[in-house]
């Protein structure tokens, strides 16, 4: 019988230490050095890193992962932290080369920009709506249902292009390249003025506190009366919204549609999981996806300044994607004994 208890007995697990101030503070604090030793390092090894010019080129550069980041983090948040039935939605990238392809041959077809302009949110909409129906309504996971949208969405950009590159010229683009005030670039103010709304729709409004509560507490949610599944889809919705504006950003950075926009899928994980490090409780927020973007912004930018290949960018990007999940794992495991996934 002894025998018999000895080996049910609880495995030894990583655990993190509890005598300090606590351990979410000092991830947080390792995060925020992190970003500082980085800066500081750039900034040593070239003159021109911290220099208005340079810091407005990374802030330009990050809009397009940054509004991908935007939307994944909301689906994120309403999805909650299961890692198979949890929010996610692989398919934004695919959705975001999709709706630069409907806009720029709406352009090329004669369409005026204000009508190209609806078409183009009306995509990425659509491919929101249609994770969520698959999520909501046939129940499939998310993991499953975004990657087949990942596929429906690249095919129809596909058709849509013929996979060549689609031209675009039309006034909202040249704005968007043009300097505005202290001769930064107004895609950079993009990038901040889409992270405040953001900000403020999930963060500061009755549809984000009701989001945040079907993600973390879906059951509590439902008995107090929230539509949860409601929130869930539209939270696919704002997903596939944040598409059409990283479209817009993208065909101005690229002077039109370009193939490859799945490229951008592993820098846009690897924003919404960092950010959560960034956070105050370890969890998915606006501010957070904006802080762990413009990181990997800059370490990009830094090994372009010391002439380092840009291909360690992906090696740094899955490191840091393995450290934020192992981490927050452990800590998940410590506060509340959850071992069901062992």
């Amino acid at each position: 019988m002894s025998k018999v208890l000895d080996d049910t007995r609880e495995r030894p697990r990583v655990a993190l230490p509890s005598g300090w101030f606590g351990a979410q503070f000092w991830l947080r604090g390792c995060a925020v050095l992190a970003f500082a030793l980085v800066a500081a390092v750039f900034a040593a090894t070239s003159p021109l890193f911290l220099s208005i010019a340079n810091l407005a080129n990374v802030l330009q550069q990050s809009v397009v992962v940054g509004i991908l980041g935007f939307g994944l983090t909301a689906v994120l948040i309403g999805g909650g932290a299961d890692p198979i039935k949890g929010g996610l939605d692989l398919s934004i990238a695919a959705n975001m080369g999709w709706c630069a392809a409907v806009y720029a041959v709406s352009l090329r077809d004669g369409l005026p920009e204000s009508a190209a302009l609806v078409l183009t949110l009306a995509a990425g909409a659509a491919i929101g709506a249609l994770n969520a129906f698959a999520v909501i309504a046939l129940g499939i996971f998310p993991l499953l249902a975004t990657l087949t949208t990942m596929n429906i969405a690249a095919g129809l950009e596909l058709v849509l292009t013929q996979n060549t590159s689609v031209p675009v010229a039309s006034p909202l683009m040249t704005f968007l390249l043009d300097s505005g005030p202290f001769d930064v670039p107004h895609l950079a103010y993009a990038l901040i003025g889409v992270a405040v709304l953001f900000t403020l729709l999930i963060h500061y409004t009755a549809f984000g506190l009701r989001l945040r509560a079907t993600g973390a507490h879906r059951d509590a949610a439902r008995a107090a009366g929230i539509r949860t599944d409601r929130y869930v889809a539209s939270s696919y919705v704002v997903s596939g919204l944040s598409a059409a504006l990283a479209a817009l950003a993208s065909s101005a950075l690229l002077s039109g549609s370009s193939p490859g926009a799945g490229e951008n899928l592993l820098a846009v994980i690897a924003a919404a999981l960092l950010g959560v490090v960034f956070s105050r409780r370890l969890v998915p927020t606006i501010p957070g996806t904006l802080l762990a973007v413009l990181f990997v912004g800059l370490v990009n930018n830094g090994f372009q300044l010391d002439n380092l290949s840009s291909y360690w960018v992906n090696g740094v990007e899955g490191a840091l994607i393995l450290f934020v999940v192992a981490t927050t794992a452990v800590m998940r495991r410590r506060h509340t004994g959850n071992h069901a996934n062992d």
